[in-house]
């Protein structure tokens, strides 16, 4: 592939609701720009940036992939993300590496809630974008309807620049709305001039008059020419258009069908004349060396550097790393400084990757997207720049994974060959967490969404070929008590030789801090047990907190005072009074009232205004406590739900919050406190944990 200068490129993410047709887009794109010599199809698993063989199974996009296009004289890096919200952190990645975006929705099914996450995206990232209206080859499809809902949604800003042209139910044509003309499909994006149907008169003239407005908007020239009923040339219209794109004040709708290859050539132009090349983007990142801002903004002129949006790693393609270049040219043959771990990479070759086909290249210009193999100990998020040099650029964000199920390998001997393999998927991916409870002797495992860790579960099969099984997770429960009690205990064996003797009289009662398993004391008076066994019997203390004596949970908030007791000169040893501390634990423990804790999450659940109530009745019945409604600051017409809620209440949270609300809720929690059981609760886990133990 050739290299592109600055100016020359264009980085769009596709964005849309899972369905829409992204990666049916892109393959249509792949087709007219002759990287393929046919139209591959989701369905039958051949498509260009759906290479994964989960993706080609699921028939749907897992991770992003970049397939770079050359339309004419411009290379235009096309992100292909998932639509599907469990895959949210991969939209992310190439969200903060695009510079514009093309929001996709189906014709068939409208204005989605994922259409609606990819806006608030676009807005979050300030990327300018345009609307892409596929399937306009089913009958029904009505444009009209689409570009009325997003208009409804966004405003003045959604501005139709085509228009489908129908003839016995046939998509067989477009209006160009700037041009005011008709045009006739005839073969793999080619068309021909034709009239205006009459029919779409008055639709053309009303999407001509939101343009014009637009356009006049520009300058108060512009506004007086538009008063006095001037009309504005093509070079003109498109030039402001330019201009109004990239500062988000126009967001253009087009249309086309996929499967027939319409439109996609319109789409490919608007991008090339319409999008900004990233040298009219800022970048700013630190100066490790002097501590200052370093304006690179995508100047080829400036000290080599490069930021780490993207992790591959695969056991057949190798590990990736996926750079965009944002400042200098790039060669295969650098070596550069990773100032984020304070290492030296010597690079060996430079990449653009086809979706999974690598593509050497000699270098890469500021604002390119490409890849770097064999980079050990580089992960995203990491910056690549020069010694004298040393930049930092800030990470971006990504989402938290609040979905968690426990797992266990299937065959024993896998435990290390699992763990490896996660680490090898964590580095791809960054909404996957492990996470080792070893309180409750369990591993346990975070994602977006059950279908995430559906995925998990599978490529670890396929992949790695590993099993390892999900269940529902033990809830962190711990023990306490209430009351005081005072109890002695005698540990005493006498077997040929020494004997073992340990006496202890202890009181045990809250100590009112539950963030500390136990707070140990003594107060032994005239040496009845001798200083040098205190540690000993602290130890046997240590010990029994580990796993309460009620349900085998950890203990919290609980001081034991030994006051008196008495020894043996010969047979008393540490391991005695270690033995008798154990027993008087357990004894006085039982006898001040003890009760099991439960953990308690603040969340914080964002949903649009029309679910509140439904969220609100849904939070009373898994045990919450709503403390408070706000409005939404970041989103329009939602409202953030704070409640506090038994841990045990929140598995599958996500799922059933999906299903309330139509994909369109958001929820986040962290653990605030520890709270007393209600008995039935407590009963039910007493008698389970006791099961438990019998069989383990």
């Amino acid at each position: 592939m050739d290299v592109f200068r600055s100016d020359r490129i264009r980085n769009v993410v596709l964005l849309g609701h899972g369905g829409a047709g992204k990666t049916s887009l892109v393959e249509a794109m792949a087709y007219l720009s002759g990287i393929t010599n046919r139209l591959g199809k989701v369905t039958d698993g051949n498509t260009v940036s759906d290479y994964d063989k989960e993706e080609i199974k699921r028939k749907f996009s897992i991770s992003t992939s970049v397939v770079p296009i050359q339309w004419g004289k411009v290379k235009i890096n096309v992100l292909d993300t998932p639509g599907y919200f469990d895959f949210v952190g991969e939209v992310e990645e190439a969200v903060a590496a695009a510079d514009a975006a093309i929001i996709v929705v189906s014709g068939k099914s409208g204005v989605q809630v994922g259409t609606q996450k990819a806006w608030e995206m676009c807005e979050k990232y300030n990327l300018p974008r345009m609307f892409f209206v596929t399937e306009m080859d089913v009958d029904n499809v009505s444009y009209r309807k689409v570009v009325e809902s997003l208009t409804e949604l966004y405003g003045k800003k959604i501005a139709p620049i085509h228009m489908p042209i129908r003839e016995n139910e046939e998509f067989v044509g477009y209006v160009n709305i700037v041009k005011q003309a008709g045009r006739r499909y005839i073969d793999r994006g080619q068309k021909k001039e034709c009239p205006v149907p009459d029919y779409l008169q008055e639709y053309l003239e009303q999407y001509h008059d939101i343009l014009m407005e637009s356009v006049a908007e520009i300058s108060e020239e512009f506004m007086d020419r538009y008063f006095a009923g001037e009309e504005f040339s093509v070079a003109e219209v498109s030039a402001a258009l330019k201009m109004n794109i990239s500062d988000g004040s126009i967001i253009p709708v087009c249309m086309g069908s996929t499967v027939n290859v319409q439109g996609v050539a319109n789409l490919l132009d608007d991008i090339c004349g319409y999008f900004p090349s990233p040298d009219q983007k800022t970048c700013a990142g630190m100066n490790a060396k002097t501590n200052e801002i370093y304006q690179a903004n995508y100047d080829f002129a400036k000290a080599k550097s490069a930021y780490v949006f993207k992790t591959i790693v695969d056991p057949f393609l190798g590990k990736y790393s996926l750079v965009k270049v944002c400042s200098g040219v790039i060669k295969g043959d650098d070596t550069l400084y990773n100032a984020t771990k304070d290492s030296e990479e010597k690079l060996n070759k430079l990449y653009v990757l086809e979706g999974s086909k690598p593509i050497e290249v000699p270098e890469l210009h500021a604002g390119d997207i490409g890849a770097i193999a064999k980079l050990n100990t580089v992960a995203t998020g990491d910056t690549l720049s020069t010694k004298s040099t040393p930049l930092v650029f800030g990470k971006n964000e990504i989402s938290v994974p609040y979905t968690y199920k426990r797992y266990k390998t299937v065959n024993k001997g896998d435990d290390d060959k699992v763990s490896q393999a996660l680490s090898k998927m964590m580095q791809e991916d960054l909404t996957l967490r492990v996470e080792n409870d070893s309180a409750n002797r369990q591993t346990l495992i975070y994602g977006i969404g059950e279908q995430h860790l559906d995925i998990v579960v599978s490529k670890l099969k396929e992949r790695y070929k590993v099993d390892i099984e999900l269940s529902k997770p033990k809830v962190p429960f711990r023990e306490t008590i209430r009351k005081k009690a005072d109890v002695e205990a005698k540990y005493k064996k006498q077997s040929g030789g020494h004997g073992q003797y340990g006496h202890v009289k202890m009181t045990f009662e809250p100590s009112g801090d539950l963030e500390k398993p136990y707070v140990f004391e003594q107060i032994v008076v005239g040496g009845a047990v001798p200083k040098n066994y205190f540690p000993a019997v602290e130890k046997g203390v240590q010990d029994s907190v580990v796993k309460g004596p009620l349900a085998a949970y950890p203990v919290v908030g609980v001081k034991a005072v030994l006051y008196d007791g008495s020894y043996h000169p010969v047979d008393s040893s540490e391991m005695a009074f270690k033995t008798a501390a154990v027993q008087a634990f357990k004894k006085g423990f039982m006898e001040a009232s003890p009760v099991l804790l439960e953990p308690i999450v603040s969340m914080k659940v964002m949903v649009p205004d029309k679910y509140t109530g439904d969220v609100m009745g849904d939070l009373n019945k898994r045990r919450g406590r709503v403390l408070g409604m706000n409005p939404d600051p970041d989103h329009k017409g939602c409202t953030v739900v704070e409640a506090d809620v038994p841990m045990l209440s929140i598995y599958g949270y996500s799922t059933d919050l999906r299903s309330m609300t139509g994909g369109s809720g958001n929820f986040s929690f962290e653990f605030s406190r520890y709270e007393q059981a209600p008995s039935d609760i407590q009963e039910k886990e007493i008698a389970a944990r006791a099961s438990a133990e019998e069989n383990e």
